[in-house]
């Protein structure tokens, strides 16, 4: 298995800067896995993702993977790095999957995590620390977000919370909680 990293935090924290940055660091080939689709039809949202795609070294690979992450992830070799940004939309493009569908997803997805043998940075936007969504479909996502880092979270070599535009080493400053402690409802 190779490294895998883990970035969440808050919107416009500096996540994605960051991975950016571990990636290029890495030493090793990039591909860039947008999870995000581009809508013509949305200038705002076509802005962010062309600021995203100008801040990339023009020697980076990017793939465009609304819903097949798990069989991107088993094609990538070795001498690889690939930044899989972000999961928070990955989750969105799967929101409408009943829970089995769901739960069969995100097993495979951890499954194949732990066999690629390339190193991995995945961003996560941080999810549940206001109030609860007082709609279902709001609910679902935040639940499903925040089950997803936590469970990818125990199979990182490192976990990164970016903030105000500051890094934290969550797994040199935190403590991982107990993996008998049932977190779900």
């Amino acid at each position: 298995m190779g490294k895998v990293i883990l970035i969440t935090g808050p919107a416009r924290s500096g996540k994605s800067e960051w991975a950016e940055y571990l990636a290029q660091q890495s030493g090793k080939k990039v591909v860039y896995v947008a999870t995000a689709t581009e809508n013509p039809a949305d200038a705002e949202w076509q802005k962010r993702i062309q600021a995203h795609q100008q801040r990339r070294p023009q020697d980076w690979v990017t793939l465009a993977v609304p819903v097949e992450l798990s069989a991107t992830l088993a094609d990538v070799k070795p001498d690889t790095c690939l930044l899989v940004d972000s999961l928070g939309t990955w989750v969105t493009n799967l929101l409408e999957q009943d829970e089995v569908s769901w739960q069969n997803n995100i097993t495979e997805f951890l499954d194949t995590v732990q066999l690629v043998a390339a190193d991995m940075v995945f961003v996560a936007e941080e999810v549940g620390w206001g109030v609860i969504p007082a709609y279902p479909l709001g609910r679902q996502f935040r639940d499903r977000l925040g089950s997803l880092v936590r469970q990818l979270s125990t199979v990182c070599d490192v976990v990164y919370l970016v903030t105000a535009g500051h890094v934290l080493n969550l797994s040199v400053l935190g403590t991982p909680l107990p993996k008998e402690i049932d977190y779900e409802l």
